[in-house]
């Protein structure tokens, strides 16, 4: 873990470098975007809703989401450590993809959660720690 600051620190230079070569039409370098491979999703309570609101839909909130846990949507599951929601890393290539998979859920066909959705990916800038060959 003591290795892994000084890593990215050290490695910014060379991902800057690696991502000035190449802008994309969006602005930002064709080489800090990757490929997605899944989507993390932020749920919080929607403003207004109570706890009681949500506990009442807890139980077949939690089936469903072990349903699409143990079919392989649903990767990783955390509790936000601010105590206001879960996140969610679903397997999904696209936020529309992941958007349909969260509203098959209670929760969300009860409209009591905001959701944020954030397509993940590799981290890129690695590719200019292995060389060009790796960025074609």
């Amino acid at each position: 873990m003591k290795f892994i600051i000084p890593f990215f620190v050290a490695m910014l230079p060379l991902a800057a470098v690696a991502q000035s070569q190449s802008p994309s039409a969006s602005g930002v370098p064709s080489v800090a975007i990757p490929k997605t491979t899944e989507v993390l999703v932020m749920l919080t309570p929607r403003q207004g809703v109570t706890a009681q609101q949500i506990m009442a839909v807890i139980p077949s909130e939690v089936r469903e989401t072990v349903k699409l846990y143990l079919d392989g949507k649903i990767r990783e599951w955390y509790s936000r450590g601010d105590g206001r929601g879960v996140i969610f890393l679903v397997d999904a290539k696209t936020e529309d993809e992941a958007r349909a998979l969260m509203e098959t859920l209670p929760l969300a066909k009860e409209q009591l959660m905001d959701y944020e959705y954030i397509p993940v990916g590799p981290l890129m800038p690695l590719r200019a720690l292995i060389g060009p060959r790796a960025q074609q």
